[in-house]
């Protein structure tokens, strides 16, 4: 991933820069000291790779936003009515510049290619494609609720994150897209792999029938076959939480008649926080996609496929 930030320095200085602005730079290095350290003691397998983004950067925010968890989301897995299965997925997190700066980065791995949808300087996964094994994208789940007030409960979550030696959700979620050469073993590894913090993967495969909900909580799983559709809020476990987002319910009921032919890209799932939105089907390796900023669309409406070149600017 430094390899994206490298081609793309204009673009990996303007999303720093608006992170800066959005959450200031004192913030930042505070919050970026307490992920190095994280970062560093649970031995993280992308580590240098931030290191390297860090010194591109010349300034403090690439441990803190490479380990942040603020966005809300709606995704969905159905048939696609052209063959294969379809994931649908928009992506919001109020962060200016990071419709503007989408990337479309094909990455390569021991068990394939994948086109990751992504941004320079971050080296996780949130919403990608291999092409004929399995697409998938990651939601944020309701912030976990031990019976406090929410700031309380807010200080609890981090100082029990600082104590967990696992990986973050989006770390596994590029780990599955480099070392699963099939469907079936993304959903177990998926399924079964402890995570640091709760997190919603839906992915979506190559065949009839394979494509679901994963609901994950750090040690645990609820799966949830498609068609399924997914937003910020807990459904397959019995889990409580702050709310993410109050529209979260109303997505959520839109998504899942859009699997059935409904209109999806309109209020509340295309909303002034939205960043993104794609269509991906790894059967047929199409990918369609578009970045957008609380203005509307901030690039053009992109169609990808296995023959686009690496690190296409969105």
């Amino acid at each position: 991933m430094p390899d994206v930030a490298r081609a793309a320095p204009s673009r990996l200085r303007e999303l720093f820069n608006g992170a800066r602005r959005a959450y200031t730079s004192p913030l930042l290095a505070l919050a970026d000291h307490a992920s190095q350290d994280w970062l560093a003691r649970c031995r993280n397998p992308y580590l240098d790779e931030i290191e390297e983004i860090a010194t591109l950067i010349d300034g403090k925010g690439a441990y803190a936003l490479n380990t942040s968890y603020e966005w809300s989301c709606t995704s969905g897995v159905c048939d696609d009515s052209d063959g294969g299965v379809r994931l649908l997925r928009v992506l919001d997190w109020n962060l200016p510049g990071l419709g503007a700066n989408l990337v479309a980065a094909w990455q390569t791995s021991p068990a394939g290619e994948f086109l990751n949808l992504t941004w320079p300087g971050f080296v996780g996964v949130i919403t990608a494609i291999a092409p004929g094994r399995f697409a998938a994208a990651i939601n944020q789940p309701p912030m976990t609720s031990f019976g406090w007030t929410l700031p309380i409960d807010w200080i609890v979550g981090r100082v029990r994150l600082l104590r967990s030696n696992a990986i973050p959700p989006a770390h596994l979620l590029r780990h599955v897209f480099e070392t699963c050469e099939s469907y079936d073993g993304a959903k177990r590894m998926l399924t079964e792999t402890p995570i640091c913090l709760p997190a919603f993967f839906t992915l979506a495969g190559i065949r009839v029938g394979e494509g679901c909900v994963i609901e994950r909580a750090q040690d645990s799983a609820g799966v949830r076959e498609m068609p399924s559709a997914i937003s910020n809020h807990w459904i397959a476990l019995p889990k409580r939480g702050h709310a993410r987002s109050r529209s979260s319910r109303d997505r959520y009921r839109l998504m899942r008649k859009a699997l059935h032919g409904g209109d999806w890209c309109v209020h509340p799932v295309l909303n002034g926080d939205t960043r993104l939105i794609a269509v991906m089907n790894p059967a047929a390796g199409t990918v369609t996609a578009q970045g957008f900023e609380p203005t509307g669309a901030a690039t053009k409406c992109l169609v990808l496929d296995t023959a686009m070149p690496a690190a296409q600017p969105a």
